[in-house]
């Protein structure tokens, strides 16, 4: 499918990084033209650190990556008003939260408390220091990773935390193709370190402007809404999605659209977002067992023309 040339440019300079993983740059893309925050859960060695850099270059974005760990503080994120005795004043060194895209590396190693950090600048753009608010660069991305809650070491995302990320995606083993290139002596981080902006701050700007103006029809919009109020009532799920995760829901299926040089919206458009945009909010209010796949029970159950 034939993607807006801008699009195609972005997702091939990231392509060149992450091998054989066309549909995780092209939903990471929409999840960020829609202004929303990613969450990537994959096992350790996966390349997400490498994909959240690659986005950053081929975007021209200011690019920080902060290690979380348990003994990680609020104010190492944030930053802190610091006494200067010379001058005596207090003044704010900002923390590595002041940039466009932060890259916050195994999110659940860190405890809840410092998790809890990041919510004002996620949802706001803004941060809260010592009573004052700050303001944060434009655009800002949160790009976080986290391993599988199985492994040792990490603490579970409060529900407030995931509503606030609006993609959930995972990478996955790479094909054999890839793999045997990579065993072969390929190596994606020398591509990583030659990468270069491929579109300007402008481009990447009046592209986001152009999402809320894809025409989403009445129909389209009744669909999402089954969608939604199935979650809630139905009673597979213990409370369904938010109004949050509706609207994401939306402006991430019209940032898809816009990827694929469409002026409209389409159902098709909404399913394909449909399973990162709203597994990570439902998967732990499942209910009767079984194997979790919220955005196929919706699917399943929901029917287009209602």
């Amino acid at each position: 499918m034939a993607l807006n040339p801008a699009a195609e440019r972005i997702a091939a300079a990231v392509g060149r990084v992450l091998l054989g993983k066309d549909e995780p740059i092209r939903l990471a893309l929409a999840c960020m033209l829609a202004r929303g925050h990613l969450l990537i859960e994959d096992l350790p060695g996966m390349g997400k650190t490498t994909f959240a850099h690659a986005l950053a270059a081929a975007l021209g974005l200011a690019y920080t990556r902060v290690q979380f760990t348990s003994d990680l503080l609020p104010a190492d994120i944030l930053g802190a008003r610091i006494y200067e005795p010379g001058k005596q004043q207090f003044r704010l060194h900002p923390g590595p939260v002041f940039t466009q895209l932060l890259l916050a590396d195994e999110i659940n190693r860190s405890s809840p408390k410092t998790q809890s950090a990041l919510l004002e600048a996620m949802e706001e753009h803004q941060v809260s220091i010592d009573g004052e608010t700050h303001r944060l660069p434009e655009p800002f991305f949160v790009i976080a990773t986290q391993n599988p809650l199985h492994q040792a070491g990490t603490y579970p995302l409060p529900e407030s935390q995931l509503d606030r990320f609006l993609m959930q995606l995972s990478l996955g083993f790479p094909d054999a193709g890839t793999e045997r290139r990579l065993l072969e002596g390929l190596n994606p981080r020398a591509t990583l370190t030659t990468l270069e902006a491929v579109v300007s701050p402008g481009e990447w700007a009046d592209l986001q402007a152009c999402v809320p103006g894809i025409h989403a029809s009445a129909s389209v919009l009744d669909y999402v809404q089954r969608l939604v109020d199935f979650s809630r009532h139905s009673g597979r799920f213990q409370w369904g999605l938010s109004p949050r995760a509706a609207v994401g829901l939306v402006q991430t299926a019209r940032a898809w659209a816009l990827l694929h040089a469409r002026t409209h919206l389409l159902p098709e458009d909404v399913q394909a977002v449909l399973a990162p945009v709203v597994s990570h909010r439902l998967r732990q209010q499942m209910r009767g067992g079984g194997p979790a796949d919220p955005a196929r029970t919706l699917l399943e159950h929901v029917d287009v023309l209602g």
